[in-house]
């Protein structure tokens, strides 16, 4: 298996991860241009409701996040309604309508969200383990007892993405398959799964999809599959309307900046200490819109549709 290092871009990593250290997500301004202290307060619903909403990529995300939705709740003083989405495209539709208050997105969501209008600032990106650092891996993945060993060989074959907006099940492949000379729109058969525990299962098989890609956390849960190159990709943000009240604005970036599961176990949150929300969630790192400069250089590298205002 090989590290993809993204040469060309590997500078503005750095220089992304570096701004994101040392900023303070207080201070961050969304892609929209609009600072969070000078917009004008506005929910979703009301000013007693916050509607979260999250990229629906497993079967399992509206019960993984149930514990965060809680936390959000206690240190807000209000509800917290889940946002049902039925895919990437249908949680940026809402967020660019103002329907959704609070947000875990994919890199890639919050750059195609914001690039057509909608007003987000990031906060903080999660973590699942303990010393990590926002970010985690976009895998390319065969069946278990394929001979393929690398990406190269996946031209001609039935490729499974998981959604055109997904940024590790599509725009990081896009770009490594470019790199490896094979043109994602002509040179495969491209099948979107939807969701990346549907990728994973979907490469098992081997039926509709030979090959594929999909992100680390859903790709270990599988015997069926094996990894044959990675790339490490921007950490996923927790971003929150920059329409909210400064007040309830303060109390999300306070409350989310960097805190840990002990802190939300300690809040009494029910089904904080579990295997499952364990499996998503461990901590958040701070992080603000530049962090996410090197999706925005991608996008210009695979002329990705998704990236179009």
């Amino acid at each position: 298996m090989k590290l993809r290092a993204l040469p060309v871009l590997a500078g503005a990593a750095i220089l992304a991860l570096g701004l994101a250290a040392c900023s303070g997500s207080a201070e961050a301004t969304g892609a929209s241009g609009a600072d969070a202290s000078s917009v004008d307060g506005g929910f979703a619903v009301d000013e007693n409701t916050l509607v979260f909403g999250v990229v629906p990529d497993s079967v399992d995300t509206e019960t993984n996040y149930q514990p965060l939705m809680d936390y959000i709740a206690e240190i807000t003083g209000k509800t917290v309604e889940y946002h049902e989405s039925t895919d990437y495209a249908a949680l940026i539709e809402a967020a660019v309508a103002g329907k959704v208050d609070v947000a875990s997105f994919s890199g890639f969501t919050y750059v195609t969200a914001t690039n057509n209008g909608a007003k987000l600032t990031p906060i903080s990106s999660i973590v699942t383990e303990e010393g990590q650092e926002p970010g985690y891996y976009s895998q390319a993945i065969v069946p278990a007892d394929s001979d393929i060993s690398s990406i190269e060989d996946f031209a001609g074959k039935k490729v499974c993405f998981v959604d055109p907006s997904s940024t590790s099940g599509y725009l990081f492949p896009s770009y490594n398959l470019l790199e490896a000379g094979i043109d994602p729109k002509t040179d495969i058969t491209p099948v979107f799964a939807g969701k990346h525990d549907v990728s994973v299962q979907k490469v098992g098989e081997g039926v509709e999809c030979e090959v594929g890609f999909a992100e680390d956390s859903e790709v270990e849960k599988s015997d069926t599959v094996k990894v044959i190159d990675e790339t490490m990709v921007p950490g996923a943000p927790l971003v929150y309307s920059s329409t909210l009240p400064d007040d309830v604005a303060q109390e999300l970036i306070d409350g989310l900046s960097e805190i840990t599961i002990d802190d939300i176990i300690a809040a009494g949150i029910e089904g904080a200490d579990t295997d499952a929300f364990r499996s998503v969630f461990y901590a958040t790192k701070p992080v603000d819109d530049a962090y996410y400069d090197l999706i925005r250089d991608i996008c210009k590298e695979t002329e990705a549709e998704q990236c179009q205002g």
